[in-house]
């Protein structure tokens, strides 16, 4: 092993020599497990090495960088080579330690959009299913950070990026949680709402429809903040993946207010108009379109029903559970490969006849020709 690295060459033959499927697998010697722990130790090195770096150069004052000529795109390049290693959830807990943490929060506030991007999108892979880097990034402020270019970043992949890594880190976490929707969250998801831009509104509902799994009785500050109108209005977006998260919103929140007051609900006139047009809609659909609309049919039913108190036209004319609805997909892979191997297996060769299975065929009675 030279000092440039593992011997990747040497890694591959070794492996392959050692599992190539076509032996039992032998006893693997003392030295070959330390030539196989050293090339692992030296991969694992040259990553933390390789993070120290990016970190030494995000800690560089603007000024230095533009004065040692490293572009804008430079910068980029370099946090989503970060991305890719804390994808790993030991280096992700690594960064901090290695003094990568604080200056990437930092990059939040960088005056190119771009790189607030994507210094969203890392601290999202960090933090994500990773509860010790999720209290790395609040203890260092890095909620407040993420709110900020939230709520207020005039760019809107920022904003979108932010929303990204703000659900990361309160997923699972009570506290981030609880941080979140003591700083006006539910009103910053209203304005995502209202904004306009399918990405931003996605993961907007994706946040919404968490909070409101995760605390029932928030399901009553959604309808004092008005979700009801917003999410309504989005009930009629072209966009099927927004269309049927508003609806599977608006079906636990007038769920909610059912069970508090039963059949008493907030103006509801303008969702009803909605939901009976998106009925006559999905009347006049075709099979295949039908199809694709599995999920919104069962939804539009339930609002109905909740709404009305009676099943919907849907389930009268057989449209809310069709027959293919149950089908299982066609498997694409028999298709691909069955012909492979019953070619494989018509072109192998036959073994020969053994002498028992010669008396057999000679035993064989002789099949006759008419009545």
């Amino acid at each position: 092993m030279d000092g440039l690295g593992p011997d990747w060459k040497g890694l591959l033959k070794w492996s392959v020599a050692n599992s190539d499927g076509t032996v039992p697998p032998r006893q693997v010697s003392e030295e070959d497990r330390r030539f196989f722990a050293e090339a692992m130790q030296a991969q694992t090195l040259d990553v933390v090495k390789r993070m120290k770096e990016i970190s030494t150069v995000m800690q560089l004052p603007g000024e230095v960088i533009e004065a040692q000529g490293i572009t804008p795109e430079e910068i980029e390049g370099m946090l989503e080579e970060l991305q890719e290693h804390v994808e790993s959830i030991d280096m992700a807990n690594d960064l901090h330690a290695i003094g990568g943490l604080v200056p990437l929060l930092n990059y939040l506030k960088n005056p190119n959009a771009s790189i607030r991007a994507r210094a969203a999108e890392v601290v999202s892979t960090v933090v994500q299913n990773n509860s010790k880097s999720q209290q790395q990034v609040i203890e260092c402020n890095g909620l407040e950070n993420l709110l900020i270019n939230f709520n207020f970043d005039d760019d809107m992949k920022v904003r979108t990026k932010a929303l990204g890594a703000i659900s990361s880190l309160i997923r699972h976490n009570k506290i981030a949680t609880d941080a979140f929707r003591l700083s006006n969250g539910y009103a910053g998801l209203r304005e995502a709402l209202a904004s306009g831009d399918l990405r931003f509104q996605r993961k907007a509902l994706q946040v919404m429809q968490y909070l409101l799994q995760e605390n029932p009785k928030d399901h009553s500050v959604a309808t004092q903040l008005g979700f009801l109108r917003s999410l309504t209005s989005l009930a009629n977006s072209s966009d099927l993946d927004v269309r049927q998260a508003a609806l599977q919103a608006l079906v636990e929140i007038v769920r909610y207010q059912d069970t508090l007051s039963p059949g008493k609900f907030d103006d509801t006139t303008h969702l009803k108009d909605v939901v009976t047009r998106r009925v006559e809609e999905i009347k006049g659909l075709n099979q295949e379109d039908l199809a694709a609309v599995k999920e919104e049919r069962q939804l539009v039913d339930t609002l109905w029903q909740l709404l009305y108190k009676e099943p919907s036209e849907l389930r009268h004319e057989g449209l809310l559970v069709l027959p293919e609805d149950n089908q299982l997909p066609p498997d694409v892979a028999s298709r691909q490969f069955e012909p492979g191997l019953q070619s494989l297996s018509a072109g192998a060769p036959s073994e020969p006849p053994t002498e028992q299975d010669k008396s057999q065929e000679t035993k064989q009675p002789v099949l006759l020709l008419g009545p």
